[in-house]
């Protein structure tokens, strides 16, 4: 708001922005025509569907509906508290969720850096197109290239692994391999395309800074450190807010795929359960009171990350 308009009483200054605004409309009402589609996207896919919550607090029936089954308050979570499977649910959701955090997340950052010191632009653009490639294959394509790869007959790993004197591994029906073999086949195909927002933000770096550091005698390593990594740690810090607050929705599709009856001891997260007993038995109130458990980790989560950021860095979302 401008000074001058300060000047005005609380009245006229409301009339004055709804004037501002109307022209903006008028002027942009193109704009304001395509936003409209996300917003009604949202409205229909996001926000209605909220009114559903409440079957977790029912005993829901189909025939009833939601407010014509009858209200059991939180018997539904205590059932989900009391179960063989929540302490498995919730070491596996939370090993592989900080597994791919701790590996996952600083690789995007690294290739980042490593891309903006390259010189050689077509170098620079054909390993920028090797490493978005696999973001595009679809993930029954991936994973079906992980089944083959990790073959303990034929695979590449397992072919290579004996080429060394070692024995073959059959890791896609051992527990103890589960995680690291979904962190890091997830890492392959999504570090290149997670490395875009970074090289974008390195982009807005003042050019004088690398200038000004070379005249100081810096080395290409001391760029990196002290005037690239600077530059881009207020995007560094969102991203990872917003990577915290969604931690505990692991790649479910992904797992899905690669879950058999052999690792479920590893492979069973929140997500897979709420799938298998919702989905596949039927088990509707259940099933969503405990997506809601899970939705309710998520945001103590992102407030928790977010306030953390606050009070160490500038950067935050609010």
């Amino acid at each position: 708001m401008s000074n001058a308009l300060r000047e005005f009483p609380p009245i006229l200054r409301k009339d004055s922005r709804r004037l501002e605004w109307s022209r903006s409309l008028k002027r942009n009402y193109d704009l304001y025509l395509m936003f409209l589609v996300p917003l009604t996207w949202y409205i229909i896919f996001r926000y209605l569907p909220i009114y559903g919550i409440q079957i977790a607090f029912r005993d829901f029936v189909a025939s009833r509906g939601i407010l014509g089954s009858d209200w059991v308050g939180l018997r539904h979570f205590r059932r989900f508290f009391q179960s063989f499977f929540f302490w498995r649910l919730i070491r596996n959701t939370l090993g592989i969720a900080f597994y791919s955090l701790v590996v996952g997340f600083p690789v995007p950052i690294v290739l980042a850096l490593m891309l903006n010191e390259v010189g050689n632009l077509r170098f620079k653009k054909l390993v920028q197109n090797i490493t978005y490639m696999p973001y595009f294959l679809s993930l029954v394509v991936v994973v079906g290239m992980i089944v083959n790869f990790t073959n303990p007959n034929y695979g590449v790993i397992n072919t290579m692994i004996r080429a060394f004197g070692g024995d073959a591994i059959p890791f896609m029906i051992r527990p103890d391999w589960f995680k690291s073999v979904f962190v890091l086949s997830n890492v392959w195909q999504n570090a290149g395309w997670g490395a875009v927002i970074y090289i974008a933000a390195l982009a807005s770096v003042n050019p004088e800074l690398y200038e000004a550091a070379t005249v100081d005698g810096a080395s290409r390593l001391q760029k990196v450190f002290n005037v690239s990594l600077p530059g881009i740690t207020p995007t560094i810090v969102v991203l990872l807010i917003l990577r915290v607050g969604n931690l505990l929705n692991v790649d479910f599709q992904m797992i899905l795929l690669m879950q058999n009856s052999l690792n479920l001891q590893s492979s069973d997260v929140i997500m897979t359960y709420v799938y298998r007993v919702g989905i596949l038995e039927g088990s509707y109130s259940f099933s969503t009171a405990v997506g809601l458990f899970q939705a309710f980790l998520n945001v103590c989560l992102l407030f928790g990350a977010n306030s953390t950021a606050k009070r160490l860095q500038e950067a935050s979302l609010w």
